[in-house]
């Protein structure tokens, strides 16, 4: 991933109404840059096809103040999801950088829902934003649970309190990292009654997102403390365990 990423983790935030932010609109050149963009992007599982189609706000139900929505596309194969949630955190982040503001849109619906024989997946809603002002100041006065309840073992300088801060659906963290000391292993963490706006049936599937923007996270600091690693990948198929291994990460 681009090192440049690492920076915007401090300036963003997640722009739940698009109010008082100016009246940019995208050029026809700047919409195709993002596509060109998500084409360069790592993914977390390069055998997994995916896709993206950019529309105007008004064609999906999002209507938080949005100039366009960006629909996020995929097969359906193990782990789309988290490698959904890591190529749209990795665009989010270079939006950012762009002074585009971002929203993970988690209920988006648009009319189409297949697009190049690909399933539609979740959506981020865009929009210029006039100064970068406007994007967060401190992210540290953001609310995120403590990091004793995302991280065991030894903490790791520049890494373990900033991950805290990755977004996720409605706010939930499902994840705790382990630090083993050679490796670390990253779980899904589902506590039982913990789900807040979310229908019961779709925590998994939003939560499994999450997973892949953790994992961009968790990347994007490693690699700027210079600490080499190697990923393995394991199989998250939605179950309601309490701790579900997504990743193991042996470092160098």
């Amino acid at each position: 991933m681009e090192e440049r990423l690492y920076d915007m983790i401090f300036k963003r935030k997640s722009f739940h109404l698009f109010r008082n932010v100016g009246n940019e609109s995208f050029s026809k050149e700047e919409l195709e840059e993002i596509g060109q963009v998500w084409s360069k992007l790592d993914p977390l599982c390069p055998e997994i096809r995916t896709a993206i189609r950019i529309l105007p706000g008004q064609d999906t139900n999002c209507k938080r103040g949005e100039e366009y929505c960006i629909l996020m596309y995929s097969e359906l194969k193990d782990n789309y999801l988290a490698n959904i949630g890591y190529l749209g955190e990795q665009l989010d982040l270079y939006l950012v950088s762009k002074d585009i503001g971002t929203l993970w849109f988690g209920i988006g619906k648009s009319d189409e829902k297949v697009y190049d024989g690909l399933d539609f997946v979740i959506m981020i809603a865009i929009r210029k934003i006039d100064a970068a002002s406007k994007f967060r100041k401190d992210m540290f006065k953001s609310k995120r649970k403590e990091l004793d309840e995302i991280w065991k073992g030894e903490t790791i300088e520049g890494v373990s309190e900033i991950i805290r801060f990755a977004p996720s659906a409605c706010n939930s963290q499902p994840w705790l990292i382990e630090n083993k000391g050679e490796e670390l292993s990253v779980y899904r963490y589902r506590k039982a009654g913990k789900r807040g706006i979310m229908p019961a049936n779709m925590v998994a599937f939003y939560n499994r997102i999450d997973m892949g923007i953790i994992l961009c996270f968790l990347e994007l600091c490693l690699s700027k403390k210079g600490i080499e690693f190697e990923r393995k990948m394991y199989v998250d198929e939605g179950n309601d365990e309490e701790l579900n291994l997504n990743a193991v990460y042996v470092l160098k």
